[in-house]
């Protein structure tokens, strides 16, 4: 485990906190006694990683040391392992023992957790199994009974800590759930752990100076991302049968990312957010931008089944949320169903095709080959469905107000001036995790409320841009609108998963939380080395667009970055619909899922 230490050689509060506060992590981890399992020192990592130790993949460690049993049961798809609970074919606490077995082993090789909520989840799962055998007579705590799910270690859970790995905040249990986990325990889920985040929230790096780094389990030399990165990592580890993570600059989706799973950040008031340890004053997040709560999961059904129980729900649990009677299941009404797949969407195209466009760039960073390439192999693979799903696929020029929105985004974020979480760290006496070295500075002071207001202002003109730039909204003759995108497809990030501390450009996806558009990660495939193009440079002659893409372009310099660190790491990309449009969101991810496998089946099949 990695850990900053300050210069002085005498201790400093934080370091005897962090020591306690992981002793008692490592007693939840195994205890109770009877469900711990110890990963054996031969199959452990090398901690910290090296380049000479290489990537050491660690997700199939699992199948090695869990029973046929645990593996079966953390491995069924969720509809499947839902109507096993239903029948009593399984009881809840079995299926909750087996994922609580899975998550110490994720904890063990990633360390992803901060808040091993082991006993309670198993005193939960039994309180749902005497239900079900006596007083429900067969019937279910809602419709996700013993579904285990895991949360962002921000959300409080009462009588656990919310800490956000600072040590400051460390020992100060919750008094009360958040609503989001009164609305999950609702619908009848098992809440198993809390999950490891970065220090100050807002690195896409989760590593802080109580708990330590979370490490990509498919490379340990690259990022697992930020700032819902032990989240991330639990899921892509079968730990979790779905994540809740927060987004404000990718949060949700970089992480999705890095682990070669599914996120979604949905718009403003579809998930509770509130009742979370905050990092601001209280109440100024509503002056600038808002975050969302948004979940994260091994496949777009998933992601479909949460939200479909969780959004009609919500404004009953979250002041912040809004009324929604419905999210529905692919190929409601309105939609023609194939099999359980994606639907037939009636669009915005001349004749009635749904339109998707493709956004390349955000003006700000030029994309490096491997992105490129999966940008394209995407587009190819829609526009090879097309008549299957009743899609056309356009390419957009990058709009003036995407590539504006970043640095307006940036203005936003920092409207608090940072002095609520500088006393948080100068408090114990912690220095600066790498990542937040050059970036956060102490002493900020809020921006006054005439200068909040100028922003926002610069916001709004841009929204109005986006509606005629990205959505193709147009007036006709007698004053009647139209639209002529209905879907985004975009990049997550324009470079590869990074190695640790490296990650560069936020644009491609704080942007969308700037325009309130919801947007889902979708992972397509394994960096392969054609990708690589090794010995290649880039073209000299296309002009740096900004410090981002200056930094971006190191990530490609063979004279900085070894290529071949890419190889096997995740390549996705980003889905966009327009404000509030989140069930369209999810029917676009399935499509894309859909006929990227499509392709891919194709493929195979020709060259046999």
């Amino acid at each position: 485990m990695t850990m900053a230490t300050p210069p002085s050689t005498q201790e400093a509060p934080w370091q005897q906190i962090a020591r306690r506060k992981q002793a008692l992590r490592s007693q939840a981890i195994h205890n109770p006694p009877t469900i711990s399992i110890t990963v054996p020192q031969h199959l452990l990592p090398t901690d910290p990683p090296t380049a000479s130790s290489g990537p050491q993949p660690v997700h199939r460690i699992p199948a090695q040391v869990l029973s046929k049993p645990d593996l079966e049961i953390t491995s069924l798809p969720l509809p499947t392992l839902l109507h096993r609970l239903r029948s009593g074919a399984l009881t809840a606490e079995s299926v909750c023992a087996a994922y609580i077995r899975r998550a110490s082993v994720a904890q063990q090789l990633t360390n992803c957790l901060t808040e091993p909520l082991f006993e309670r989840a198993l005193e939960r799962a039994r309180v749902l199994d005497a239900y079900f055998a006596h007083e429900g007579g067969g019937r279910t705590v809602g419709p996700l009974h013993g579904l285990p799910v895991s949360v962002k270690d921000g959300f409080h859970v009462a009588g656990y800590d919310s800490s956000l790995g600072l040590a400051s905040l460390c020992f100060k249990p919750a008094t009360t759930n958040a609503p989001l986990v009164d609305l999950l325990e609702g619908l009848g889920c098992v809440i198993v752990a809390k999950t490891n985040v970065p220090q100050t929230l807002a690195s896409l790096d989760s590593v802080n100076n109580v708990f330590g780094r979370t490490w990509n389990p498919f490379n340990r030399l690259l990022t697992a991302g930020g700032s819902s990165g032990g989240e991330g990592v639990l899921v892509a580890m079968g730990g979790s049968a779905v994540g809740f993570g927060t987004d404000i600059g990718g949060s949700i989706r970089v992480p999705a990312m890095c682990n070669g799973v599914f996120g979604l950040k949905p718009s403003v008031g579809r998930v509770p957010y509130g009742g979370q340890q905050g990092t601001g004053l209280e109440g100024l997040s509503r002056t600038s931008v808002q975050s969302v709560a948004g979940p994260i999961a091994r496949s777009v059904a998933d992601i479909e089944l949460v939200m479909r129980e969780i959004v009609p729900r919500a404004s009953l649990y979250g002041e912040d949320c809004i009324p929604a009677p419905r999210f529905l299941r692919a190929g409601g009404p309105h939609g023609r169903m194939r099999g359980h797949g994606a639907r037939r969407l009636r669009g915005s195209g001349p004749h009635g095709e749904f339109v998707i466009g493709i956004l390349r760039s955000d003006g700000n960073c030029q994309l490096l080959p491997p992105i490129s390439n999966i940008i394209g192999e995407v587009a190819d693979a829609l526009r090879a469905a097309s008549q299957r799903y009743n899609i056309r696929v356009v390419n957009l020029p990058t709009p003036r107000a995407w590539t504006k929105s970043q640095s307006v985004m940036s203005k936003l974020m920092s409207v608090d001036g940072g002095a609520t979480m500088s006393a948080m760290i100068q408090e114990t006496g912690e220095p600066l995790v790498p990542w937040m070295q050059t970036r956060f500075k102490h002493g900020g002071q809020p921006q006054t409320l005439t200068r909040v207001a100028e922003i926002q202002a610069q916001r709004a003109d841009l929204e109005r841009e986006m509606l005629k730039d990205v959505w193709g909204v147009r007036t006709g003759e007698h004053g009647q609108k139209t639209r002529g995108v209905d879907a985004i497809i975009c990049p997550v990030a324009p470079h590869p998963v990074p190695e640790i501390e490296r990650y560069n450009s936020v644009g491609y996806t704080s942007s969308w939380v700037f325009f309130d558009y919801p947007a889902g990660t979708v992972p397509v495939r394994d960096v392969k080395e054609s990708d690589l193009e090794l010995g290649k440079e880039l073209d000299t002659s296309l002009k740096v667009l900004s410090t981002w893409d200056e930094k971006c372009r190191e990530l490609w310099d063979e004279g900085k970055t070894d290529r071949k660190v890419y190889l096997g790491s995740k390549l996705s990309v980003q889905c966009v619909t327009a404000r509030l449009e989140d069930e369209k969101l999810t029917h676009v991810i399935r499509l894309v899922d859909e006929s990227v496998k499509r392709g891919g089946r194709a493929n195979r099949t020709a060259k046999m």
